[in-house]
């Protein structure tokens, strides 16, 4: 672990110095110019590839043409995982130092909520170019709330405050009244990704994702309606995996791509809701999927691809994203599947290996020739912070446990250690 906690520090120092924003995966389409060229192009292929074709050239060969399209921002769910990569070294360390920086990400998270909704929510700060239409800067996504809630609960578990509670509570609440549920089949029921009354919903990660949420609340708060709507949307994804263990992006009967870190994110859930319920079907649809996974989602080197079924032709090779996700898959499943294990393990020795640069970020994509070295919090410094975190935690004689320190308030003084009642991945 000498490896891992080494990059570890290295990066917090970097985190740091570089400052709380930063570029993103999709600043050359924030702006209006990129979101114009992006809609004609979903409109109009031919010539809305005429369009897209600077930004893709810089996303592909000049990666730092990124300032030229949008501007450094602040990215609530990249906040997220830092408040709880933060919180597993105050656990793991016992420093109230990282203590005070996870609190510190969710005052910022309580600062940037979404506006003009009564519960807590989150989305982009940028307007979000889609192929259904523009979804406006701060609509909440379903995707984001988890980590919020997670984040939230991460650190109730350390301090026991029960203003986390009520932050919980209230996301808890927004989750499972603000989005559409599109019904199936019998008890079965996809769900929208954004509140719009009119969203087409058929997002198979979207759903898998509230299913989690809601099932995790259910059991913090003891909240029957909550199990039951997650019950219906762990139904559809159930229901939604093909026969090979894959599942298609949505199920729309367009977007039928199969990519690396959103196969990740519905694992990722079905293996939380197992470890919450003892749901015998999320083990089974875990075994399918994940042997898919393995087969399907590492080249001959054993390292991430970033898709096994492409949507268009991709520009670059590896994906930062897809190692910080294999990561937290993981850790999560650590001991079940042997094959997942050994590619766990080459994905993390390339990682450390490979991808950390000397000022302690991690480079952002490996393209055909050469890398994206431009750091950007949301894709996927964050993330794979926190999924380096928690492989730590793992490895720790304390995990699962707290230390000494661990619940240290900003004012420095010791309080009641809260159960957790689900580990985060």
């Amino acid at each position: 672990m000498r490896a891992v906690e080494g990059a570890l520090r290295r990066f917090t120092a970097w985190v740091e110095a570089y400052g709380e924003t930063s570029y993103d995966h999709q600043s050359f389409f924030a702006g209006g110019l990129g979101r114009r060229a992006k809609a004609l192009y979903y409109r109009m292929p031919w010539l809305g590839t005429l369009a897209v074709a600077p930004m893709i050239f810089g996303e592909a060969f000049v990666p730092s043409t990124r300032c030229l399209f949008g501007r450094r921002q602040r990215f609530p769910i990249a906040d997220a995982h830092y408040a709880m990569g933060f919180a597993t070294l105050a656990d793991v360390w016992g420093d109230g130092k990282h203590y005070a920086r996870a609190t510190h990400f969710l005052e910022i998270l309580q600062r940037t909520r979404s506006a003009g909704y009564d519960d807590y929510c989150w989305g982009y700060p940028f307007t979000w170019q889609t192929r259904a239409g523009s979804i406006p800067a701060g609509t909440p996504l379903i995707t984001s709330l988890p980590y919020m809630y997670e984040a939230f609960a991460q650190v109730r578990a350390l301090d026991g405050d029960p203003k986390q509670g009520c932050v919980m509570r209230s996301i808890a609440h927004h989750a499972h009244t603000a989005y559409r549920e599109l019904e199936t089949g019998p008890d079965r029921a996809s769900c929208g990704y954004t509140p719009a009354p009119n969203d087409p919903c058929g997002v198979v990660n979207a759903s898998a994702y509230r299913a989690f949420l809601l099932t995790r609340a259910a059991v913090d708060f003891s909240e029957p309606r909550y199990a039951e709507a997650a019950r219906r949307n762990l139904n559809y994804v159930l229901d939604a995996q093909n026969g090979d263990g894959s599942w298609h992006y949505a199920t729309d009967g367009s977007r039928h791509f199969v990519d690396h870190f959103h196969t990740c994110f519905v694992l990722k859930a079905l293996a939380k809701i197992e470890q919450l319920t003892g749901n015998s079907a999320c083990g089974q649809a875990l075994a399918r999927g994940v042997e898919y996974y393995v087969e399907k989602l590492f080249d001959g080197q054993g390292l991430p691809v970033p898709f096994a079924r492409a949507p268009r032709l991709t520009v670059y090779r590896r994906e930062l994203y897809d190692y910080a996700e294999c990561i937290n898959l993981g850790v999560l499943l650590r001991g079940r599947f042997p094959r997942l294990d050994a590619r766990v393990d080459g994905v993390m020795s390339d990682l450390l290996d490979r991808w950390q640069k000397p000022d302690g970020s991690f480079r952002s994509r490996e393209l055909v020739r050469g890398w994206d070295n431009v750091p950007m919090h949301r894709w996927a410094q964050s993330q794979v912070f926190r999924s380096l975190c928690c492989v730590l935690r793992a490895a720790s004689p304390v995990s699962g446990h707290g230390s000494a320190m661990a619940g240290t308030r900003s004012s420095g003084h010791p309080t009641t250690r809260a159960a957790e009642p689900a580990r985060a991945d």
